[in-house]
């Protein structure tokens, strides 16, 4: 009996799908955003992009930032929402779950406000699907001697 060889996805390409699978449940109108936050190959947090828990969705309320016509990558606090990064960092904390040396696998590049938070939460590799056009964030990750990867759409 001849069995077919199971092609097992690398850990890479594995949690990268996972952010994907969140990013699903995004309600920015703007970009969808997953984030899974890993550490020993285990999952201690997962975030997406949209509102605090009790508010409602800009998918219902209309986007402030295009209301307001904010350019993309400016203006951040003139937004409802909070982005994948933070929420997955938030709900690390509220769950009790210590993400220090761990790796954050995100569809974006984080901005300069999540790359600062990453730095502080111990964060020491992050793993993207697309670039994000932020210098400072490149910098500052950079000098934090944080790794970051790129990872193409075939996970790579």
């Amino acid at each position: 009996m001849k069995t077919d060889t199971l092609t097992r996805p690398a850990w890479d390409e594995y949690f990268m799908e996972m952010a994907e699978v969140v990013r699903k449940r995004s309600t920015c109108l703007r970009r969808g955003v997953g984030a899974v936050i890993v550490l020993d190959n285990r999952i201690m947090a997962t975030g997406y992009n949209g509102v605090p828990v009790g508010i409602e969705h800009c998918d219902v309320r209309g986007c402030l930032r295009e209301e307001l016509n904010v350019p993309s990558g400016e203006r951040h606090e003139l937004c409802r929402g909070l982005h994948a990064e933070q929420n997955a960092i938030i709900q690390a904390a509220y769950l009790g779950q210590s993400i220090a040396g761990g790796t954050l696998y995100c569809t974006t590049q984080p901005c300069v406000i999540c790359a600062k938070m990453l730095i502080n939460a111990g964060i020491r590799r992050i793993v993207i699907r697309e670039a994000y056009p932020d210098e400072l964030s490149d910098q500052m990750l950079k000098e934090a001697g944080i790794q970051v990867d790129v990872m193409g759409d075939a996970g790579e």
